[in-house]
């Protein structure tokens, strides 16, 4: 289903690379492991110098600095559904609260942040070494007074394709674009745009080398986007049977922000008065969020974590989303592939490979039997320097 080209994610350029001169980064830390590539791949051992993870012992200056850590070592967490530069309110903020924001995601061993949407030019953060990786999606682009006012670029169908050229060429990549609301006429969640809508918005942003995700709660729009060649899918609360098996057919991933999905009840519970009929919908869609990502899951869809903080939400929910995932009956091996490796996948980030940037986690125990082993971390290495430890 999806056309998008191949996306070229952050390249690295291996352990020939690492400068090992002294001065040149942090001391040296020899991770004594096991270090888990993968589900079912890892090493013993291995060492973080010049910023860099590498698989065997490097030959180091005289008088380099040694540091043991001991403990499971995995990638970094991905949030890929997060906005950096949304303030509580809703309103756009300052890039030094966006800094704040991006140290809370730190904090929780979120190392990888697929920005989606955001208000204000957070570009500049991506300069700043001590904050995680920064993939941005530009501003969200959304169908004229049906979005949450002052989110978006707001625009009639005539001119969303030159507005998802311009998106592509601000962010990294991607483009998002809000894919279904409220319809008040309708008095309830109703597709934003037409099917050729779409498809005009997916063949621009592939056009630009971009690859273009959606904002979906609808049953309805899901069909729309599928046929018209999207990415990605956010939320995707509106899976039926028949868009699990087209979903999981196409590899399309879908982005799960269940801690906001439970906050439907508060949006029904705001809207029941005027729009009953959307405050109704609005409870189904909650109720089946747990069954509905396990059928997910369980067809083969590829989930990846997204906490959909910013705005509504506060940053540093990761642990919460991965709450959601095991009530959802994923298991603990899983939620660390939607958490960890997978993102890095989709979005061609290195994990642990030789050579790889040193963004990872060191943790007292083995993630793979039990999830919450994720919020134990005993260090937190961002480009080869420790930025936390307990």
């Amino acid at each position: 289903m999806s056309a998008g080209p191949e996306f070229a994610g952050p390249e690295f350029a291996g352990p020939d690379s690492v400068d090992l001169a002294p001065g040149a980064s942090a001391p040296v830390l020899h991770l004594t492991g096991p270090i888990l590539l993968g589900p079912e791949e890892e090493v013993s051992e291995a060492w973080v110098a010049g910023g860099r993870i590498l698989h065997e012992r490097p030959e180091l200056p005289a008088g380099a600095e040694i540091r043991e850590l001991d403990g499971f070592v995995v990638p970094g967490l991905a949030d890929l559904h997060c906005h950096l530069g949304i303030g509580d309110d809703g309103a756009g903020t300052t890039l030094e609260t966006a800094r704040e924001q991006a140290l809370t995601d730190r904090a929780t061993g979120v190392l990888l942040i697929r920005d989606a949407g955001s208000i204000i030019d957070n570009s500049p953060l991506q300069q700043q070494d001590d904050l995680p990786q920064l993939i941005r999606c530009g501003r969200h682009l959304a169908r004229t007074r049906r979005y949450l006012r002052g989110y978006a670029h707001e625009l009639e169908p005539e001119d969303l394709p030159a507005a998802v050229t311009v998106e592509a060429e601000r962010g990294d990549g991607w483009v998002k674009l809000v894919g279904d609301w409220i319809d008040r006429r309708a008095g309830d969640l109703t597709p934003c745009w037409s099917g050729e809508d779409f498809a005009a918005a997916a063949r621009a942003a592939h056009a630009a080398g971009a690859r273009i995700t959606t904002h979906t709660f609808d049953e309805e729009t899901l069909p729309l986007v599928l046929d018209a060649g999207f990415d990605c899918l956010e939320h995707a609360t509106g899976l039926t049977d028949e868009t699990i098996r087209t979903v999981a057919e196409a590899g399309i991933p879908v982005v799960t922000t269940l801690v906001n999905v439970d906050e439907f009840e508060t949006y029904a519970s705001q809207g029941e008065a005027k729009f009953p009929a959307y405050a109704a919908h609005m409870r189904r869609l909650r109720a089946s969020r747990f069954e509905r990502t396990r059928d997910a899951h369980d067809a083969g869809v590829p989930l990846l974590v997204g906490t959909d903080a910013g705005g509504v939400l506060g940053h540093g929910i990761i642990h919460e989303e991965l709450d959601e995932l095991a009530l959802a009956g994923l298991s603990a091996t899983a939620i660390l592939e939607a958490a960890a490796w997978a993102p890095r996948r989709f979005l061609g980030a290195p994990g642990l490979e030789d050579g790889a940037p040193a963004d990872l986690l060191v943790l007292p125990r083995d993630p793979r039997g039990d999830h919450h082993a994720l919020r134990e971390r005993s260090a937190v290495v961002l480009r080869g320097r420790v930025v936390a430890e307990d």
